[in-house]
């Protein structure tokens, strides 16, 4: 009899399910989708009611050519790539690419790549869920139209400005969102104004033992100071005063355990805890879901399939878990009952929550066959899903309120009373904080006040996680879509990671700035969001997908239209020009964003602004140089805007534009780790001194005697270095610019 042909995404998922399939099957992999839309031009009879136009990737028909032999001599063809939306369309795609009768052709699928979840999903086949398939192709085509017909305008509007590695300006679907959430960070940063207060701390102590307690009221009320004044008033009160315990308060807390990883949760947790970007977290979860060689047990599978929204693991995998805890801790760590999780409404509760395959398979016994990254991530993984199943961590927490004459202090001390899940969870906090034995009326000893000027702080950045995290909330895109989200929107060039957070630059800004502009329903969050639970009532068969396309395509025509016709490479303002008086417009190029004369070129006036396109420049010139003490300026190079003295290039101070009275040079001459008093660090070329400064490859010591003087040194610390990435779900659809 001829062998049945078995057909997956990966070589390496090939090599792990046929270790279970035995000689009766030939298990063969695309390598991915092997057929899409075209790349050159737009694919969609815009005419004909959307119809796509497929053709198979060039990288794929040799592929191709031998599936289709071995499909025709096969006696049936089981079509198993993954079980979501993308998998199924490549399951699709391949069935039409090679010509499979429907009576031959099955689908297959299995969260985990197991020898029992392999067998059961053989021994009952099934269908190809065209209502899956079509929700995955109104995505692809969604994207496509945003990509393909906005991208070009962009192009024709600002050809001299180029992006992320040249490929040129981009627009997407859901790329584009994730920009203007972050430009809007940005741009609340640029606007807080920081407001003063103060922090006034009393050290005390109580039988030997130092505990810090903090002002929080003044007669029975909260209270805050908000300046030096006020503080030095606090602490005149103060000098003399008794500090008196007037309440004790003691109460049991606890912090329950988190649920098992989904997608999202996961790249968020190994953004935090292993400082993976979401795409690397993707890739390594991929190799475990498909299989890592164990010596002698060959390629085996380690965790359940990771793009998910569900937090229910089975009930043999919990009772599998349940086991392992009882064998290997404390009676104390077993619940009585199962703990269980429910998972968000939209959450498709036929996918588990991502989890070890076989949890007796601890991370320590599985070390020496995996890389670095594969382990770090499979053991957060093992940790997260056994913590799931203990029972929650318990504390006693005692509050003390101390009074000192009119004003309240309050210390806080806790102590852990039982370990719970957190003798596992990664990043758990149960280190004990101290108060020693106190009861009302005790009079305590002061050992020093302590108060300390702060200013309350802008929004943070957005981190990945939290990038991830808000993505997620607002309903924009897929978990499995954010990885190559992030990556894209920073190879276009319009947003950089620095300190681990994301900056726009000014290109992203500005390009963001028009599409808002001329496309403002795309741009939207709340309609992005609509659009993600529209895919879902295609998924679910609620609604036609054609009507989502044609309900989107009306008003982005009449966008597109308009954006031909009126959009610009520059925008108008009402400031005027200091030379000629005409009006300001504000411009972009490859040094960012600035203002020129709309009377150019017989009036050549330019000022820089800042990266958000907010003119600064005037308010800046009023500071002065900390170096030489000349006004202060707004320039512009490859890194983007950058504040720099007037009196260059004498005095080489630079700072960024958040803090210009805080720059490199400054910090520089005191030399890298040296204190007030000793020599400066010298050039060994010419024995000027040496500043900080930045390149491509980062942050280096230079010569202030550039550019006669071109020394150079590394930056202790400072190291670069990337990672190859391979290509994982398509998360937008933009075409590369071609050279005309």
């Amino acid at each position: 009899m001829s062998k049945s042909l078995v057909i997956v995404e990966s070589p390496a998922k090939a090599r792990t399910i046929a270790r279970y399939l035995g000689g009766d099957y030939d298990v063969e992999a695309t390598m991915g989708h092997i057929r899409d839309l075209p790349g050159k031009d737009l694919g969609i009879d815009l005419e004909n009611n959307f119809k796509p136009t497929y053709t198979i990737l060039a990288s794929r028909k040799k592929i191709v050519a031998n599936l289709k032999k071995m499909a025709a001599a096969a006696e049936r063809v089981y079509l198993a790539p993954d079980l979501d939306r993308e998998g199924e369309a490549i399951a699709w795609h391949a069935k039409q690419a090679l010509g499979v009768a429907d009576e031959k052709a099955f689908r297959v699928t299995f969260n985990e790549i197991t020898k029992s979840a392999i067998r059961a999903a053989f021994d009952h086949p099934g269908k190809i869920a065209l209502d899956k398939v079509n929700a995955q192709q109104a995505r692809r085509l969604l994207d496509r139209l945003v990509g393909y017909q906005i991208s070009p305008i962009l192009w024709k509007r600002f050809p001299s400005v180029a992006a992320g590695k040249g490929r040129g300006l981009s627009a997407g679907r859901v790329q584009s969102v994730a920009v203007r959430l972050i430009v809007e960070r940005e741009r609340e940063i640029e606007a807080f104004d920081a407001k003063e207060f103060w922090r006034i701390a009393a050290i005390l102590a109580a039988e030997g033992v130092e505990f810090t307690a903090e002002l929080e009221e003044r007669d029975g009320e909260k209270f805050e100071v908000g300046d030096g004044e006020t503080a030095n008033t606090v602490l005149a009160d103060l000098d003399g005063a008794t500090f008196t315990v007037a309440s004790v308060e003691a109460k049991e807390t606890r912090s329950n355990p988190a649920p098992p990883f989904t997608t999202s949760t996961l790249q968020q947790a190994a953004s935090t805890w292993l400082r993976f970007p979401a795409k690397k977290t993707m890739r390594v979860a991929q190799q475990l879901y498909e299989g890592v060689d164990l010596g002698e047990d060959g390629p085996t599978a380690l965790i359940t399939y990771m793009r998910t929204d569900s937090v229910r693991i089975s009930n043999e995998a919990v009772s599998a878990i349940r086991e392992h805890i009882a064998a290997s801790f404390s009676e104390k760590h077993l619940p009585s009952k199962p703990r269980s999780y429910r998972s968000k409404a939209s959450a498709q509760e036929a996918h588990e929550a991502v989890r070890p395959t076989y949890v007796k398979r601890t991370p320590e016994s599985v070390k020496g066959d995996l890389s670095a990254d594969q382990w770090k991530l499979y053991d957060l993984i093992w940790r997260r899903v056994v913590a799931s199943q203990m029972p929650p961590a318990k504390f006693n927490v005692t509050t003390a309120v101390i009074a000192a004459g009119d004003y309240g202090f309050t210390a806080k001390g806790r102590v852990v009373v039982f370990d719970g899940h957190t003798i596992l969870a990664s990043g758990s906090k149960t280190e004990e904080e101290l108060l020693p034995e106190l009861e009302a009326g005790r009079k305590l000893d002061l050992v020093e006040i302590e108060s300390e000027q702060k200013f309350t702080q802008p929004p943070s950045r957005y981190s990945e996680a939290a990038l991830v995290r808000t993505l997620e909330k607002e309903g924009i895109g897929r978990p499995s879509t954010y990885a190559n989200i992030i990556s894209t929107i920073q190879d276009r060039g319009y947003v950089l990671m620095e300190k681990r957070a994301f900056r726009p630059t000014p290109l992203g800004v500005f390009v963001t700035d028009k599409l808002v502009r001329h496309f403002p329903r795309i741009l939207d969050l709340k309609f992005t969001g609509h659009m993600e639970e529209e895919l879902d009532q295609v998924e679910s068969g609620q609604i036609d997908w054609l009507q989502v396309l044609n309900e989107f395509y009306g008003d982005f025509k009449e966008n597109l239209v308009a954006a031909e016709r009126d959009m610009q490479s520059f925008e108008e303002t009402d400031m005027k020009c200091p030379d000629c008086q005409k009006n300001l417009v504000r411009r972009i190029s490859k040094a960012g964003m600035f203002l020129a004369c709309s009377g150019y070129p017989d009036c050549k006036y330019t000022r820089n602004l800042s990266p958000t396109g907010k003119d600064i420049a005037p308010a800046l010139e009023e500071k002065k140089c900390p170096a030489c003490g000349k006004p202060l300026t707004l320039r512009g190079g490859s890194r983007g805007p950058f504040v720099g003295c007037t009196g260059f290039p004498e005095c080489r101070y630079t700072a960024a534009v958040e803090n210009p009275e805080g720059g490199e040079a400054e910090a520089a001459d005191k030399g890298e780790g040296q204190g007030e008093g000793e020599p400066q660090r010298e050039c060994p070329d010419c024995a000027k001194p040496m500043v900080i400064r930045s390149g491509s490859r980062g942050k280096f010591w230079g010569c202030t005697g550039f550019p006669k003087c071109r020394h150079t040194e590394p930056l202790e610390g400072e190291a670069g270095g990337g990672e190859d990435r391979k290509k994982e779900d398509a998360a937008e659809d933009v075409p590369d610019r071609k050279c005309p």
